[in-house]
């Protein structure tokens, strides 16, 4: 009974259009998020003096609000997926549960 339901699952084309919206938007938020950390990363790496120059007459450098903002950035990236997740996905994977039960 088991592999009769998973083989009705792969045959609802609601389960394609699924995956394939779920990868895509995975896909994209993975490459920005990347851009954004390797981005950092080579900031790090090949202008140190950017990093470390002040942001005005205190203490403080560059580099940690840049930091900073690397770490808010991924907080707000996956709060993007989980709202996302929580609306559309969901709603798609019930509908492929309810038609695949009845």
């Amino acid at each position: 009974m088991h592999d009769d339901l998973v083989q009705k699952i792969k045959r609802d084309p609601s389960y394609h259009k699924l995956v394939r919206i779920r990868s895509r938007f995975g896909w994209a938020l993975t490459a920005v998020m990347m851009l954004v950390y390797y981005g950092y990363i080579l900031l790090i790496a090949f202008d140190k003096e950017l990093l470390a120059s002040k942001t005005g007459a205190g203490v403080m450098t560059w580099g940690m609000p840049l930091g900073l903002f690397v770490i808010v950035f991924t907080v707000l990236v996956t709060g993007l997926y989980v709202r996302r997740a929580n609306k559309q996905f969901d709603d798609l994977t019930q509908a492929i549960h309810d038609r695949v039960q009845s």
